[in-house]
């Protein structure tokens, strides 16, 4: 006699979970490895660079980078912090708001961004992209929003302290 998941997940959804993270895993480490190699960056940095590159002025206010990213203050400030010591962004006062910071794209951080974008994409091409069929690639989308949407809700119920 078999002993039931005490989770009460099915067996092929634990298998289907375990596809999931493990690819997602994968691939973060490819994309990691490249961008490190390509341009001496880790994929944070470059989820910031690209984040600044793509804003009006190459700049947000330290506050809307962190909601774009989906990040906590905490990570953006610390993240920030170190990519300002090595000169990929700069920190400049908000002159209207005192406690405001904003991050603006340093030219060193623009050119390791050139640097570590075409191997970036060439990663989620070949690993990714490629590998999905247009319908793939529309479901994939449309799930990944329904678990977003989800998981905003999921995180609302949680009790806070």
């Amino acid at each position: 006699m078999r002993m039931s998941d005490p989770t009460g997940l099915d067996p092929a959804d634990w298998s289907m979970w375990r596809a999931f993270s493990g690819m997602r895993e994968a691939l973060d480490r490819a994309l990691e490895q490249r961008v490190q190699r390509d341009a001496g960056i880790s994929t944070a940095d470059f989820d910031v660079l690209r984040t600044l590159a793509a804003a009006d002025g190459r700049q947000l206010r330290a506050g809307a980078l962190a909601e774009s990213l989906a990040w906590e203050k905490s990570r953006i400030s610390h993240q920030v912090r170190r990519m300002a010591d090595r000169g990929l962004v700069i920190r400049a006062d908000c002159p209207t708001d005192a406690r405001g910071t904003w991050v603006v794209l340093a030219p060193a951080g623009a050119e390791a961004l050139a640097a570590a974008s075409c191997g970036y994409v060439d990663v989620l091409r070949r690993a990714f992209f490629d590998e999905l069929s247009p319908a793939e690639k529309r479901a994939l989308q449309a799930v990944s929003q329904r678990a977003r949407e989800a998981i905003r809700g999921v995180g609302s119920e949680v009790p806070v302290g």
